[in-house]
């Protein structure tokens, strides 16, 4: 059996092999295979549709049933089925670069399509594609399932698939994507088959299976499954499942897990606001106080903004003092718009939700870290009943929290990162109780940063 993509040259040349096996007595069958829907009727005249990426569908399949000792009929009768209900379209960024042309050729290649352009149709020799679009993904997709599904378009609507069909979908690299775009292209042919023509492929196929080179392009097939008439053990699927030991079939997923039922899973709705337990813990001062200070302390932090960019341009990436600078504006817009209670716990909580959804980076994630552990360090030591917060249950909160903090940090003091200031801020707060002593020792801690080498960054 010969399976051969409907191209002039390819036709011709297979066809001399065909016809040579059979003068010498040999029992051939020729299958040729034409899925491409870029070529409409009208364009595609004698020669009819190309053969590109349905044609991975038709070896598998008709591979799979060779392999379980089929009848040579059978093997082409099957690939016929499948040439018949399979539709593909591809679209690439560039042509593929022949290897051994010219510098000159070669640019004049590339330079075919221009910057932001995409054809559809292009051939994985380099044909001529039926248009070429600026699109994005999505856009760039719903042309190509509306070219391959659309019932309307008389031109190319060379099979019927309702929503009500059995199909499998089939992504092929044309070589040049990676990976993850890959990836990110079968999600979106997916989502959109299920969203707007009601089709849930029972198989989805993706990688290089049809390859040309370093093309940046792909191809989408769309394979209407039928009933082979062949029995048990060899219907469309079966022989799609078969074993295959090929390297570039991506045969990972079992026909069991295919065909596992699984429940949709519980969609919750996402809010801003987490609802925090309440505490009996309790700000020793009128709640308006802790406000003033923080007021007094985030607006002089987001005038220091400036000057922590500048620094960190120097000796880091550049976006400390701009993540400061969100963080503290994020406080304050809370402290603005929600009631501040005495509970020192929900306060912090509070406090915490917004440094972990406007501050990133290194310092974003160990201020999160930090200030979460601290707020669990605080209710461990929470009461039976309100409880005015002292010094030593700060301290105490702090030191456990500084723990916490080095499961993911390996920074002490001396490697010239925030540590160096907070450390004896905690320390000396633990000794003292006293809040005033503990940030000098905290700002002492930071100036001896100046003549300290980063070891840490």
């Amino acid at each position: 059996m010969v399976l051969v993509m409907n191209y002039t040259g390819d036709i011709l040349n297979f066809g001399m092999g065909v016809e040579r096996a059979r003068a010498m007595g040999k029992k051939v069958e020729m299958v040729v295979v034409q899925d491409d829907v870029g070529v409409g009727r009208a364009k595609g005249g004698k020669v009819g549709r190309r053969g590109i990426s349905g044609t991975v569908l038709v070896v598998k399949m008709c591979g799979a049933l060779a392999e379980m000792g089929a009848e040579l009929e059978d093997c082409a009768k099957v690939g016929k089925m499948v040439i018949d209900n399979v539709v593909s379209v591809g679209a690439s960024l560039s042509r593929v670069h022949v290897p051994g042309r010219a510098v000159e050729e070669a640019k004049e290649e590339e330079e075919r399509l221009g910057l932001g352009w995409v054809e559809i149709g292009m051939g994985i020799h380099n044909e001529p594609g039926c248009e070429k679009v600026q699109e994005d993904l999505p856009g760039l997709v719903k042309k190509m399932l509306a070219q391959m599904l659309d019932p309307n378009d008389k031109d190319r609507a060379y099979v019927n698939i309702q929503k009500s069909d059995e199909t499998v979908l089939l992504i092929n690299n044309f070589g040049g994507i990676s990976n993850l775009e890959l990836g990110a292209i079968t999600c979106e042919v997916v989502t959109q088959l299920r969203r707007d023509y009601d089709l849930k492929p029972l198989r989805v196929v993706a990688g290089t299976l049809n390859g040309s080179l370093n093309g940046l392009g792909f191809s989408i097939s769309v394979l209407k499954l039928g009933d082979t008439g062949l029995g048990a053990g060899k219907s469309m699927l079966e022989l799609l499942d078969a074993p295959a030991e090929a390297i570039g079939w991506p045969r990972s997923i079992s026909t069991e897990t295919w065909e596992k039922q699984y429940s949709e899973p519980n969609q919750k709705v996402e809010t801003n606001k987490e609802e925090t337990q309440a505490s009996n813990l309790r700000e020793a001062a009128d709640p308006s106080q802790l406000t003033k200070a923080l007021y007094s302390g985030l607006s002089r932090l987001i005038a220091a903004e400036a000057d922590v960019t500048k620094y960190d341009s120097i000796v880091g990436d550049g976006d400390c003092g701009i993540g400061l600078k969100r963080g503290a504006d994020g406080i304050l817009h809370l402290l603005l718009h929600t009631h501040i209670t005495d509970d020192v716990v929900v306060t912090l909580s509070q406090i915490v939700q917004v440094v972990e959804n406007t501050m990133d980076g290194t310092s974003g994630a160990l201020y999160a870290i930090f200030l979460n552990a601290l707020a669990h360090n605080l209710r461990g030591q929470d009461t039976s009943s309100p409880t005015a917060v002292t010094p030593r249950i700060w301290a105490e909160a702090l030191r456990l929290s500084m723990e916490n903090l080095g499961k993911y940090t390996p920074a002490q003091p001396g490697d010239r990162t925030l540590v160096d200031a907070l450390a004896p801020f905690v320390h000396t707060l633990g000794a003292t109780g006293s809040v005033t002593e503990a940030a000098a020792a905290a700002k002492r801690g930071a100036e001896a940063t100046k003549e300290m080498k980063a070891s840490l960054g």
